[in-house]
């Protein structure tokens, strides 16, 4: 029964977010993306297929190609934030003994990002092809449309273990963990034409899907829930993190038509934006925490932002190289910190 619902679920989503047939009417338009044409297939129908003695291969290099898609729907690049997430409720709790807290580690990684992102990946599929980030493991995926058509599948197949394993650590109540993951950062964020994704500001708004994080830590590893001031702080580091991968997509989401933040009031001010948020991040941290250090890195951000927004790129976009060292900086940034993160526990306790 557990895989009938399972597999029921996936097909709801699949039409909810466009990842089914009529999503892929389009396809027979188009060889781009690996896809027989209609003539290829007549001229196939219309002789007699021998084995070929390199199907196996292609049968391999198809499943290979596969699993890299969706790893690559997961947003690797991403993972690491995600764990820094899951660890803040955590500051100086010894957990480290705990299977619920090594399971809940590798969940904030692969498992989560594909529920996450995974619905960006159908719903976005035209603008993807168009943008220079997409198909790495830094920025994610840009599948076939075959591939984006079994990847509710996928997904819901990834989730079904973390659910029976969660339900039985945590209880009936980890459901709703689930289920406001899906209803923000899914449905509420991607459903075509009504979803916050077009909707500036809204979509800023959104980003406090990601506070469900340190919920599922304080149910895993019996943690009092974070203070407010904390929930405010990585709302607002969401919503800064966010603005900036908007900056990098000003050009295919405007060639696609799409309406963000970024697209609306130009490069300059989105920096300027994230400024601004930085300084209030700042503000919290040193007002409420009293940690020196961090609140000293999060003024230098802001600072570095506004030099940005005015003497260095200005409204210039930044090249792809450019990016991938800004998202490798910040996981290189992330990783370090989760010691210091843990072992200080200044966002953990109000001072």
């Amino acid at each position: 029964m557990c895989g009938t619902g399972v597999l029921a679920c996936a097909a709801a989503l699949r039409k909810i977010f466009g990842c089914g047939k009529k999503f892929l009417l389009f396809a027979c338009a188009t060889d781009d993306y690996g896809e027989t044409s209609n003539s290829e297939l007549m001229s196939t129908t219309a002789t007699t297929a021998r084995p070929q003695p390199e199907s196996r291969l292609n049968a391999v290099s198809s499943r290979f190609s596969d699993a890299i898609f969706i790893l690559q729907a997961s947003r690797p690049g991403l993972w690491s934030t995600q764990v820094w997430f899951f660890l803040l409720p955590l500051g100086q709790r010894n957990v480290f003994h705990s299977t619920a807290f090594w399971l809940g580690v590798f969940y904030c990684t692969f498992p989560l990002g594909l529920l996450l992102y995974g619905w960006n990946d159908c719903v976005d599929f035209e603008i993807d092809r168009i943008n220079p980030r997409k198909g790495t493991f830094l920025f994610g995926a840009r599948g076939t449309l075959d591939q984006l058509h079994r990847l509710p599948l996928a997904m819901a197949l990834v989730q079904a273990p973390f659910v029976l394993a969660f339900l039985y650590l945590v209880g009936p109540k980890v459901l709703l963990f689930f289920a406001g993951s899906i209803a923000i950062g899914g449905m509420l964020y991607n459903w075509p034409r009504y979803g916050w994704k077009g909707r500036p500001p809204l979509e800023l708004l959104n980003q406090s899907g990601y506070l469900l994080v340190f919920v599922l830590s304080s149910w895993l590893n019996g943690a009092p829930q974070l203070p407010w001031q904390t929930m405010l702080f990585s709302t607002l580091f969401a919503m800064h993190s966010h603005l900036f991968g908007e900056i990098m997509d000003i050009e295919p989401d405007r060639t696609s038509g799409r309406r963000t933040t970024a697209t609306v009031i130009g490069r300059i001010w989105t920096k300027l934006l994230i400024a601004a948020l930085l300084a209030a991040e700042c503000g919290l941290v040193f007002v409420f925490f009293h940690d020196m250090i961090l609140s000293g890195f999060l003024l230098a951000s802001s600072l570095w932002f506004v030099v940005d927004a005015a003497f260095f790129w200005r409204a210039r976009p930044y090249t792809p190289g450019q990016m991938k060292f800004a998202l490798l900086a910040w996981n290189i940034i992330a990783l370090a910190s989760m010691p210091w993160v843990w072992w200080r526990a200044s966002l953990t306790v109000l001072h």
